[in-house]
């Protein structure tokens, strides 16, 4: 489930010594499923035990987590990174974004959609932008339409063909090309 590395399971070892007795951890994730999605790891005490909760044994602890997140730490790893300057602990869980209410049977339509919100977006909205999917025709052509700060930018086309189409294009053999309809405004709104 959650592999935790022996730097990791000393260090948590170490800090549960300085907390009350039958603290534990958590893991938790906040909007799981989502771009948004964000992991972390906290002191459990006992009295914070919720009957949702599994736990999880390990050599001198348990790891207390939701069972409703539990597709979402699949395959997931803590580790205690120890560098010159000092020590750092990581979670990674690769699955924390990924969307798994989604049916097999979903259309393309929304396969598509969900992509561009978990792969695409995350990227565009570093720069204050984002890209929707209008619709897609019988020829495999996706209509896209951008957004926020993509409206109008110098590299617009540039984020077009070598992030939206190449991506889609590798991702969903049903696409043949990928066509832009925004009314792009020029002026300074604007980040690029």
């Amino acid at each position: 489930m959650i592999n935790i590395s022996k730097n990791a399971q000393e260090h948590f070892t170490s800090l549960l010594l300085s907390e009350p007795k039958g603290t534990q951890i958590r893991v938790f994730i906040v909007n799981p499923g989502t771009p948004n999605a964000e992991c972390g790891v906290a002191f459990c005490p006992e009295n914070e035990i919720e009957e949702a909760d599994l736990a999880l044994k390990y050599d001198k602890f348990f790891v207390y987590v939701n069972k409703n997140i539990i597709s979402y730490l699949k395959n997931s790893e803590i580790d205690l990174v120890i560098d010159k300057i000092g020590s750092q602990l990581t979670l990674k869980a690769p699955y924390a974004k990924n969307n798994f209410s989604e049916k097999t049977s979903s259309s393309l339509e929304e396969k598509i959609r969900s992509f561009l919100n978990l792969e695409v977006n995350p990227q565009l909205s570093m720069h204050g932008g984002q890209v929707k999917l209008i619709k897609i025709d019988q020829n495999g052509i996706a209509t896209i339409q951008f957004g926020g700060g993509c409206n109008g930018c110098a590299m617009i086309g540039l984020t077009l063909k070598s992030t939206v189409e190449k991506k889609l294009l590798a991702s969903f053999p049903e696409i043949k090309k990928v066509h832009d309809e925004t009314q792009h405004l020029h002026g300074k709104h604007s980040f690029y």
